[in-house]
């Protein structure tokens, strides 16, 4: 059984480095040099519009891992912001320089063009260098998206990739390509607020949630099912399972923490 913990708290610092303890998370950080922590700044909003990564679950992610001899790297690359105007906006860029965290712009990294085993869609792709040489803790927003149904970890991926317009047809496929190459290892949904209506901006739900684990396909098949929405309607979930990148079969999920019907809210009729 794959676990994912699911955590609800108003304290989102706490409940992610509670959530990290419980899916043992420190079994991968204490095995890595380097330590990329990915959010989702797609564009310069207010965590509280439920588009953007609360920094309050970042910092819960650095406090774990600072209890482990790793480097650690903030970046991102935002989609339609300035990718540092967005950290400013959300609060990172303070919070960074109170950790003393390595803030990146993946947009403006030192690009490799990765060639990407056996594609669905995607053959090659421009990714940041600092992606490809890091351990990857994805920590995406709990959002619905409007051509991908959810964005979660896997998807929030696309960050790291220069440009990002190539991902738009066969998006799904896509999404699943770019996990082959960076895929991440731990993965951490920011549910403090989500959003239904769209990735850039609808109805800000609160759910002081936080839901992690280590295998990202599980993860993104929770976070769907606490938005109301099934995995197996979800096609970039099921690719990443059918082509072995982890699991969305709620049957061979252990949700540990609080169940999924005790959180769960259908973000679509919000």
């Amino acid at each position: 059984m794959v676990r994912v913990a699911i955590v609800r708290s108003k304290e989102p610092v706490t409940a992610t480095k509670n959530a990290l303890e419980m899916i043992r998370a420190g079994e991968i950080i204490s095995r890595s040099d380097k330590i990329l922590i990915k959010p989702n700044y797609i564009l310069a909003k207010p965590p509280s519009s439920g588009v953007t990564t609360d920094i309050r679950v970042i910092e819960g992610v650095i406090k774990f891992v600072q209890q482990y001899d790793a480097e650690m790297i903030i970046g991102e690359g935002s989609g339609f912001s300035d990718t540092f105007e967005a950290f400013e906006m959300a609060g990172v860029t303070g919070l960074a320089s109170r950790y003393g965290v390595k803030l990146i712009d993946l947009n403006k990294d030192e690009l490799l063009n990765i060639a990407v085993p056996n594609p669905l869609a995607l053959k090659r792709a421009q990714i940041a260098k600092t992606a490809i040489e890091s351990c990857i803790v994805s920590v995406p927003k709990l959002k619905l998206h409007s051509m991908a149904g959810v964005t979660l970890s896997l998807k929030n991926m696309i960050g790291a990739i220069v440009p990002k317009g190539i991902v738009h047809d066969h998006l799904d496929e896509k999404i699943v390509d770019l996990a082959k190459v960076i895929k991440p290892s731990l993965s951490v949904i920011d549910g403090t607020i989500g959003c239904a209506g769209g990735e850039l901006g609808g109805t800000p739900i609160e759910m002081n949630l936080v839901i992690a684990g280590k295998d990202p396909v599980a993860v993104d098949a929770v976070g769907a099912m606490v938005m109301g929405i099934s995995p197996n309607k979800v096609r970039h979930i099921m690719l990443a399972q059918e082509e072995g990148l982890g699991t969305g079969d709620l049957e061979k999920i252990e949700v540990i923490g609080e169940s999924i019907e005790s959180v769960r809210k259908d973000f679509r009729s919000i």
